[in-house]
C-alpha cells in the first residue's frame, strides 16, 4: 500500500503507510490501533546483559524471565515488524563502558539475531553475530524489514545490512564514496515511505581548547539497501543544533526532532515523504517552566504516542557535589515531558513534567496499545537524605499512559548493575 498526501489549507489528508512502516521499536502499524491485545515483553540491558520481564498491561506490572549474555554492551536493539526476531546491537568500546573500568573504542563489536519466543519473550540466539568494525550507537531497520540500519558515532558513519530469509543477519550492502555523514551519528531511521535513510548527527559541544562541531540531519536516498546523498538539514549551519533523536508522526507529514544540549524538540515537516523542510516549524523547551540547562541537563529520545496526539520526550539532569566525600546528585530534571500534539498544525505543546523516579533516563518505550510508558533510569545516584546520603539504584519505572496523554507513576523496579549502566531498556510486541 503506498502512501498519498493531499495539503488542503492548514490541514493534511493522509492515508495509512505500509503496515508499521514507520513505525519505532515498540508502536503500532502507522495511524492503526492494534486489532486486539497484544502481549508485550520488556528488555532492559546491565553491561552485556539482556534481561527480559514479561508485561502485564492492564495491571501495568513487570516480572523478571531469563537473560542472554552479549560479547559486549548492548547498545540498542530494533524488533522486526513482523517477524519473531529481536536485532541487539553490542561493543566492548565507547561512552557505554564509562565508570566500568574500560576505555578506548573497544575491538569487538557486532550485531546478533534473536528469535523472540512468543508467549514468553525469552531470547534464543538466531544464527552467528555479525561483526561491525565500531560501536554501534543504534539500530533499525527499513521498512519492509528486508535490512539493517546500523549508526556509529566515532568515527561518524551509518552501514546497511541484508536480512536473510530466515531473520538471520546476513552481509553488509557495498555503499559508494562519500556519504555525508556528519559528525557524530546518533540515530539512523527509514522514512515511512521507505524511500529515504535518516541519520541524525549531534555534533558536539565547544570545549575550553575546541570549537562547536555543528549538528546536522542527514537524508540519504534508499534503494534496497543502497543510499546516496539527499539532503543536509542544519538550521543556522548547526551551530547550537545538538540533534539526537527523531520519531514520526504515524498520519501526517511531521517530525519531531529531540536537540540535546539545548533541551527542545523542533517539529519539522517530511516534505513528498522523503526530506525534512529546512527550518523547524516549531520549537518548544522540554523543561518545566524555570528548569535550567546547566549542570549536564540534557534532553535524550522521543516517542510519538501511536495514537498521535501526543509525544513524549526524557530529560537527564547529570549535576552532582562533594557531600560528606562522596559524589551526589545536585539538582536537576530527570523526567518525561509530556506534549500535547496541536491536530491542524503539529504544534507541541507541553503539558506535563513527571520525575522518572531515577537518574538519567536514556531511553524509554510505549506500548503498541499506547497504554503503558516504561522508562529505563540509567545509573545508580547518591542523593542527600537528611544529614546522610542514600543510595537511589539504576531502575525501570512504569507509568499509566492516560486518555489525556498524560502520565501517571505506578511502581518502580531497581535493578542491580554494579558498575555497569542500565544503557538500553525497550517494550517489543510478541509474534508468532
Amino acid at each position: 500500500m503506498t502512501q498519498v498526501m493531499i495539503r488542503t489549507g492548514r490541514s493534511w489528508l493522509a492515508c495509512l503507510l505500509l503496515a508499521g512502516a514507520a513505525a519505532s521499536l515498540l508502536a503500532a502499524p502507522a495511524g492503526q490501533a492494534p486489532a486486539g491485545p497484544l502481549k508485550v515483553a520488556a528488555y532492559a540491558s546491565v553491561g552485556e546483559e539482556l534481561i527480559t520481564f514479561s508485561v502485564d498491561v492492564e495491571r501495568g506490572t513487570l516480572r523478571r524471565g531469563s537473560s542472554a549474555t552479549l560479547p559486549g554492551f548492548v547498545q540498542e536493539a530494533w524488533a522486526a515488524p513482523s517477524a519473531p526476531w529481536l536485532y541487539v546491537a553490542w561493543s566492548n568500546g565507547g561512552a557505554s563502558y564509562a565508570g566500568s573500568g574500560i576505555a578506548g573504542p573497544g575491538n569487538g563489536h557486532g550485531v546478533t539475531a534473536f528469535h523472540v519466543d512468543a508467549s514468553s519473550g525469552a531470547l534464543r540466539v538466531h544464527g552467528a553475530p555479525a561483526s561491525l568494525g565500531a560501536r554501534p550507537i543504534h539500530i533499525s531497520g527499513d521498512v519492509p524489514g528486508t535490512h539493517l540500519l546500523v549508526a556509529y558515532n566515532d568515527p561518524s558513519g551509518i552501514s546497511i545490512h541484508s536480512i536473510n530469509g530466515d531473520g538471520t543477519v546476513g552481509a553488509e550492502v557495498p555503499q559508494p564514496g562519500g556519504l555525508d555523514v556528519g559528525i557524530y551519528g546518533h540515530q539512523v531511521r527509514a522514512t515511512p515511505t521507505g524511500r529515504s535513510v535518516i541519520l541524525v548527527t549531534r555534533g558536539n559541544q565547544p570545549t575550553s581548547t575546541t570549537r562547536e562541531d555543528p549538528g546536522a540531519v542527514k537524508v540519504f536516498r534508499y534503494d534496497n539497501g543502497r543510499l546516496a546523498n539527499l539532503a543536509s538539514i542544519a538550521p543556522s549551519g548547526g551551530i547550537g543544533f545538538r540533534s539526537r533523536h527523531l520519531d514520526f508522526h504515524p498520519t501526517r507529514p511531521w517530525v519531531y526532532v529531540t536537540l540535546e544540549s539545548q533541551n527542545a524538540i523542533e517539529m519539522f515537516t517530511l516534505e513528498n515523504g522523503v526530506t525534512l523542510g529546512p527550518e523547524p516549524v516549531f520549537r518548544a523547551s522540554t523543561l518545566a517552566k524555570g528548569g535550567g540547562t546547566s549542570g549536564g541537563q540534557t534532553a535524550s529520545t522521543v516517542h510519538v504516542h501511536p495514537n498521535g496526539r501526543f509525544v513524549y520526550v526524557a530529560n537527564r539532569g547529570a549535576a552532582t557535589s562533594d557531600y560528606q566525600g562522596q559524589a551526589v546528585f545536585a539538582g536537576g530534571s530527570n523526567d518525561i515531558a509530556v506534549f500535547r500534539i496541536d491536530p491542524e498544525t503539529g504544534e507541541p505543546t507541553l503539558i506535563q513534567n513527571i520525575d522518572t523516579q531515577g537518574f538519567t533516563p536514556r531511553t524509554f518505550a510505549i506500548d503498541p496499545g499506547g497504554r503503558l510508558l516504561v522508562v529505563g533510569n540509567q545509573v545508580t545516584r547518591l542523593v542527600r537524605d537528611g544529614a546522610g546520603v542514600k543510595t537511589v539504584p539504576a531502575n525501570l519505572s512504569l507509568f499509566r499512559i492516560g486518555g489525556d496523554g498524560r502520565l501517571e507513576f505506578l511502581r518502580r523496579y531497581d535493578v542491580g548493575v554494579g558498575g555497569k549502566p542500565l544503557w538500553w531498556a525497550g517494550l517489543v510486541a510478541l509474534r508468532r
